[in-house]
């Protein structure tokens, strides 16, 4: 089960958004896991980012391992996006003139959270970008 959260007034499309997840859960073999999406503004991220990494700044993507175990079910944790990083990270692209769908850095950033959720790191740079490359050939492979 996908649960899917969006507390901001950006539309996001739920159903393809399910779908990445879906897919993403398949293709790591977790497809029996429940995983949960939140998409909030910057000022509620930085305030989780301040309280879980002790970063006084919004960042763009939080996620949260979570127990394994959700009530009866089996949960894989919670991928929080920050919907204004997203927007940012869309003009950035445009003023470049990069052809990515106009989504694509928000199912960029779904896709990296997830990734941590099945236990990738990001801490050192060759791992960063792992983790980039992973996240961009799943993309290809999947929208």
């Amino acid at each position: 089960m996908i649960e899917i959260n969006n507390t901001t007034k950006q539309k996001i499309n739920i159903a393809k958004t399910k779908r990445v997840v879906e897919a993403f859960l398949r293709a790591y073999k977790k497809a029996d896991f429940t995983v949960s999406v939140a998409i909030i503004g910057p000022a509620r991220m930085q305030k989780l980012n301040k309280t879980y990494r002790g970063i006084d700044r919004p960042t763009d993507v939080l996620s949260f391992a979570g127990t394994k175990e959700k009530g009866q079910e089996k949960y894989l944790g919670e991928v929080i996006i920050n919907i204004a990083e997203v927007k940012k990270a869309n003009k950035y692209l445009e003023v470049f003139g990069l052809k990515k769908a106009a989504d694509y850095i928000f199912y960029f950033l779904l896709v990296h959270g997830l990734l941590h959720l099945v236990g990738y790191n990001d801490d050192r740079e060759v791992d960063r970008l792992k983790m980039l490359n992973l996240g961009e050939r799943f993309l290809e492979e999947w929208l």
